[in-house]
């Protein structure tokens, strides 16, 4: 089941981001940024489990960017990361937010749930207030995806 995270699942979703970060699949996040964030978070619960996780970052009136969307391995294949984006793109529809983006390095997966490959170009506001300060600035590999959101 999805549902809003809850400060008692902060570890969790520390666990499985930091699992990939370490993989260089996902950037880091610290605990504390996610205690910070938490209230941006959904969970995928399974047998009192959290086995996928994603977040929805507010940019601005009409910009929103889907974080640290992860499913653990064993449990990936089965709609789960599908649902958490819907989910996103459900809450910022009742936001008012009219675009959803994402960076990911997987955008077939974002392709098949109707986003588009665009350019980093199209959100100053990430590349300003985030991308300047991350350590891959110069050498991101990840690809810019947005959705506009009906």
């Amino acid at each position: 089941m999805i549902r809003k995270a809850t400060v008692k699942d902060a570890q969790d979703i520390f666990k499985i981001l930091q699992h990939y970060a370490l993989k260089g699949i996902l950037l880091p996040r610290s605990l504390n940024s996610i205690y910070e964030h938490i209230r941006s978070f959904f969970v995928y619960e399974e047998n009192g489990e959290i086995i996928g996780v994603g977040a929805l970052h507010v940019f601005w009136e009409d910009l929103a960017e889907i974080k640290s969307l992860a499913v653990l391995e064993e449990h990936q294949h089965k709609g789960i990361g599908k649902q958490i984006v819907q989910e996103c793109i459900k809450e910022a529809k009742e936001l008012g937010v009219n675009k959803v983006f994402a960076l990911t390095y997987v955008p077939d997966f974002f392709e098949r749930l109707g986003f588009k490959i665009t350019d980093k170009s199209d959100f100053p506001q990430k590349v300003w207030m985030e991308c300047i300060h991350c350590v891959k600035f110069n050498d991101c590999q990840e690809v810019p995806v947005s959705y506009i959101v009906e």
